[in-house]
């Protein structure tokens, strides 16, 4: 879609606005002709030198497009369907969510979970994109559930559903657009107690699959007994069928255990995939970030924890490419490669001054 000539950014701003993404023109002349060049808008949470918090709009290369303050710290990134808004949520045990138009430079509109329930990060639209779901704690119980917003009416919180464990984090919408599949880490917390885990030595993790409609757990997946201290925290999905997970370790350190799986609903196959030791040690028993690129076929994991990323073959699981990077965490397929992110300010191709959180986001264009 990228024309030669003089008439290439106009081009650009028409195809941009027919496919319902606005953000054009909100950009400063220097920004809209980074954006020009590229096709994919990626969002990350950050932290400012000053110590202020906020989420920036960036280019496939790194280029800054917006930046906007946040109230806090903000952890993953979510897309509505028409790409004309995204929401940030809030890193446990934050409470605040954060509603940002594409075609606008004003300050975020800011929801807040109810009384008795946080935050843990994550969230999903439905496939029209009138209801937001968010995974929440309800920490007096506890117990966790699916906080249900009206996107159509300012975000207002009109229900929940169960997440059917503790500790939902991340969680992905099926095609069928009426199944949920829910990452439920297994961990109790308490905001009096901040981040701290309560629970170590009796925790389930769990994958829960859930209809929409009714509630209902349509299928429940566990790790084995030895493996209960594996806090299963995020997901992706590789083709219409197969979510990968990826784990943390809450365990032993000093042992090596599989902190990468799969499953699929159709078949009902879960098992967690074989990583030679030397990458599991450098891992450091956390997986951060996972990310599914299915234009070939591969699957990216960072560590944070290791300061490395690696890419793998999703038939043979064989490691296909290292990356040494101080903090990277987060990461998102785009074309046949994948693009990462570090607390350091790498993304792309670009260093900021922005450390940039968890995780990263992208829209295509």
């Amino acid at each position: 879609m990228k024309n030669a000539g003089s008439t290439g950014l106009i081009d650009r701003r028409s195809f941009l606005k027919s496919t319902g993404c606005l953000l054009l023109g909100a950009l400063s002349p220097k920004a809209a002709m980074a954006l020009d060049v590229s096709d994919a808008v990626f969002a990350s949470a950050y932290r400012s030198q000053d110590g202020g918090f906020g989420i920036a709009t960036l280019t496939e290369g790194g280029d800054v497009v917006h930046q906007y303050d946040l109230p806090g710290r903000g952890h993953d990134v979510v897309w509505s369907p028409d790409n004309n808004l995204m929401v940030v949520f809030a890193r446990r045990p934050g409470i605040f969510g954060a509603v940002i138009r594409a075609d606008s430079k004003s300050a975020p509109t800011v929801f807040h979970a109810p009384q008795g329930r946080h935050f843990y990060g994550h969230g999903v639209f439905s496939v029209d994109g009138r209801l937001l779901y968010a995974t929440e704690n309800d920490y007096e119980a506890p117990r966790g559930t699916i906080g249900i917003y009206d996107a159509s009416a300012g975000f207002e919180r009109i229900g929940e559903l169960e997440s059917h464990g503790l500790g939902p984090h991340d969680m992905n919408l099926l095609p069928d657009g009426r199944t949920l599949v829910v990452a439920n880490g297994g961990i109790e917390t308490h905001p009096e107690f901040f981040r701290t885990k309560l629970n170590i030595p009796t925790m389930q993790p769990n994958l829960s699959y859930i209809d929409l409609l009714t509630g209902d757990l349509r299928a429940q997946y566990r790790l084995p007994t030895e493996l209960h201290q594996l806090s299963i925290r995020h997901l992706t999905m590789l083709d219409e069928d197969t979510v990968w997970f990826a784990c943390q370790n809450e365990g032993d350190q000093t042992q090596l255990v599989p902190l990468v799986g799969r499953v699929s609903f159709a078949s009902g196959a879960f098992s967690t995939v074989e990583l030679p030791d030397s990458v599991l040690a450098s891992l450091r028993g956390y997986v951060g970030s996972i990310a599914a690129n299915r234009t070939n076929g591969q699957i990216a994991i960072s560590s944070p924890r290791g300061h490395v990323a690696h890419v793998l073959d999703a038939k043979s699981g064989s490691i296909l490419e290292t990356r040494h990077m101080t903090d990277v965490c987060g990461v998102e397929g785009h074309g046949s490669k994948f693009c990462f992110s570090t607390g350091s300010g790498v993304v792309g191709d670009r260093t900021s001054e922005l450390g940039w959180d968890n995780h990263l986001s992208a829209k295509f264009i």
